[in-house]
This record gives C-alpha cells, structure tokens and sequence, in this order.
C-alpha cells in the first residue's frame, strides 16, 4: 500500500509547527484577502511574514502549500499581481487555486511551482481531471460530493495525476462550498467565497406564517428550534483502507479556524490510524475513532464516500457549533524549573519539575488529567498548582499562566497538551 500524505490546515504559525509535530507531512496555509478562511487568534500568516511561515514548515520537514483559492473579481486580480514577489519569494511547494485567472497569474509569475486545483472547482469525474492536467494542474482536490469508487476509477483513468480528498472537518451544505447565504443574509458584508463565511447554515431557524408577522412556529419539535442545513462533520477514519487502495495520494483535514488543540489531536489520531492501516490492512480502526470524538465535532457522518448519496442521519438538526467529548485544559508553554525555581528547560525532566502552562478550562489539584504530546498520551495527576509568584492554589482558573507538578510529566513538554480523562457521555 503507498503511503498517503496526511494533510493539515495551518490558521496560524503556531499551529502550522503543532500539526508538524503531530504528524502532517504537509500543511495549507493562506493569507487574508486570497483564501476562504480569514483568521482572527495567534500569529496570523500574513504576507509580510509569509515565507517564514512556509521556511518553519520545510524546516520541521513538511510541506507548504499556499491556498489562493478565492473566484476573483477584478480588484482581488489587481491586488494579487500587486503582492506576487512576495508570494513568489516565500517559495511555497504549491498553490491551491479555483480561479482560473488567478491560475494563468500563478503560470506566470511562478511557472515552476505545483498547482493544486481547489475543491471549489468541483471535480467530479475523470475528464475533468484530465482538463486541469492539460492546464498545468498537478493535483486535482476532488469535491466531497464523490465515493470512493468513482475516486478510485478517476485515479484509475488518470494514474499520473496527484488526487486529494477530504477525509474529516466540517462540511458546507451547498456543493463543494460554493455558496452565497452568507452573502444574502449579511447583506453582502460577509461573504462566503471571499473567505468571510458568516455560517448561516449553523443557524437555528423558525418558521413564520406571512399572514400572522411575529407568530413563530417550530420546523422541530426542539426548544432551540431546528439547524435545518447544518451538517455533521465528516470522519473517514474507519475507511482509510478502502481510500488508500482507490489511490489518493493526500488525506485532507479541514479546520483552519480550528483550535490549536483539535489540530493537534486530530492530526495526532489520522497520523497513528493511517500508520496503522500501512503496516496492517485489517487493523481495527475504533480507537481511533474515539479519539476523533475528543475533539469538537456536530456529530460524523461518511457523507458520500461510501456511495449512497448523502446519509439521512448526516445533519445535526439540535445543534450548531460543534461539541467535544473531553475538555482542552491547558497547553505547556515549553518551559520547566526546578523547586528553587530555576529554568531547568534545556535540562532532562525531573520528578520535581514545575511545568508553565496555559490553562484553557479550569482543573483542580489532585485532579486526573490525560497528557498528548506527539510520541505520548498518558493519564497523570495534578499534584500541585501555583501562581507565577510561587503562591499555591486549588484549582487552575481559565487562561491563567501558572506552574504545575504532575505524577508523570511528559517528554515532549515543549508541544504537550492536557485534556479531561474519558468522554462525555460514554462516546
């Protein structure tokens, strides 16, 4: 069986190194105005620091793959051919493109770089796959709305032909993403292929009687009324065989506006299942797939893939943002003293070691909390808590910087992360 690149989004620099460490043999990255996610937290990837970005990825020994996937109007062509040195000295492995004048831009000014054809473009079939090969495409990123088997004939009919698919994230109700709610219900000022979704499909709705204005009825019998076009995120963890033997050359997860938490644990759980798969076809695949319902998620669903249209029970009609079966408790911060409180970070760990760390949600000393790191995941003990003024505490407030002590403490604290033990409500 080939292996398959594992594929993650990279919404900042600090998550770009986290997915690495987690696992991604490649990350995709964009910047704001020239891709369909507009990133808000962290050390957001512009294009004054967009080749630091792209060197820290090849550096860590991953690709970089740099999203322009925008349908641009005349301004949006006049501003990109305006900042192409920079896209063009920041040396990514390839563009992701949707816009075909974006891509005769990207020819021209970057004739030796790989093309990667966007998901926007809705590729469904081999003949379009081999257009965009005749165009200088190197990748197709087929639509969601394909099963494997005709994934499978496409790789089949085009074997020379790099194919990409979807393997987790969430999912837009309107085919292949190209949609224009957002833009309609935010009276333009938020639109959805300019990289601003406002997620109207999130939203709760109710029905009102024209005759009757300010009578609202249920669509659902549910006391939050009913998410009519939200759709559960997709997981394809339990079919990785069947998609590595159609011969897709990259796995793709989406979620670049994601938490620095689900980037790492979801990389983390496809880089340890796909691992899996290569070295034992008919490995069980369910604990990975638990690991998967630790991270927010509206419930999964197999969406096409398997080849029987789109599921009944693929929509999350009672909810909207995406609930996960254990609770981000803090991040370290790559930094360890020891009891007279000394920075012991360059020094081997030692029982006695304090941890900094971020807290995300509150903990309490004594508590059980379970630890991942890229090479661990281990259930340990709080044993104490203190302030950065040396003073002790019970509990662990959210979005404090503080110092712990643990049982077992990990390896890699440099990239560690701490969650609740379990999930909620059994999984």
């Amino acid at each position: 069986m080939i292996r398959p690149e594992l594929l993650m989004p990279a919404g900042n620099i600090e998550k770009l190194k986290y997915a690495i460490k987690y696992g991604a043999d490649a990350v995709y990255l964009g910047v704001v105005d020239f891709s369909l996610r507009a990133m808000r937290k962290g050390e957001l990837i512009t294009l004054d620091n967009l080749a630091y970005a792209i060197d820290t990825a090849k550096k860590m020994g991953a690709k970089a793959y740099l999203t322009l996937n925008i349908f641009g109007f005349n301004s949006d062509i006049k501003a990109l051919e305006a900042c192409m040195d920079k896209i063009v000295d920041s040396k990514p492995d390839a563009l992701i493109i949707s816009d075909v004048g974006i891509m005769r831009l990207a020819k021209k000014y970057m004739p030796n770089t790989d093309i990667h054809v966007s998901t926007q473009a809705n590729i469904l079939n081999y003949e379009a796959v081999r257009f965009w090969q005749d165009m200088g495409a190197t990748r197709a990123i087929l639509a969601r709305e394909l099963p494997i088997k005709d994934v499978a004939e496409i790789k089949q009919k085009v074997p020379d032909m790099e194919l990409e698919c979807f393997i987790h994230g969430a999912q837009c109700v309107s085919f292949s993403g190209r949609c224009l709610l957002s833009d309609y219900m935010t009276n333009g000022e938020r639109k959805a292929n300019s990289g601003n979704c406002s997620q109207p499909c999130r939203w709760s709705y109710k029905l009102v009687e024209e005759t009757r204005p300010g009578q609202y009825y249920e669509i659902a019998e549910n006391e939050k009324g009913t998410h009519i076009l939200s759709t559960k995120d997709l997981c394809l963890v339990r079919h990785l065989k069947e998609m590595i033997e159609a011969g897709i050359d990259s796995f793709k997860v989406e979620g670049r506006t994601k938490s620095l938490y689900y980037v790492s644990a979801v990389a983390k759980a496809y880089r340890e299942a796909i691992d899996a798969v290569l070295r034992n076809p008919n490995a069980d695949m369910q604990s990975y797939f638990e690991e998967l319902l630790k991270v927010g998620n509206r419930g999964y669903t197999t969406g096409f893939y398997l080849g029987e249209g789109y599921p009944k029970d693929g929509y999350s009609y009672d909810i909207s943002k995406g609930l996960a079966g254990a609770d981000f408790l803090c991040e370290f911060w790559g930094e360890k003293y020891n009891s007279e409180g000394i920075n012991t970070t360059e020094l081997e760990p030692q029982a006695s070691d304090w941890y900094k760390i971020k807290t995300k949600n509150k903990f309490n000393k004594n508590e059980d909390i379970e630890i991942i790191s890229p090479s661990e995941k281990f259930i340990t003990q709080v044993i104490e808590i203190k302030n950065m003024k040396g003073e002790e505490l019970e509990l662990a407030n959210t979005n404090d910087e503080l110092l712990v002590r643990l049982t077992q403490a990990p390896k890699e604290f440099q990239y560690a992360l701490a969650r609740t033990v379990g999930i909620k409500g059994g999984g």
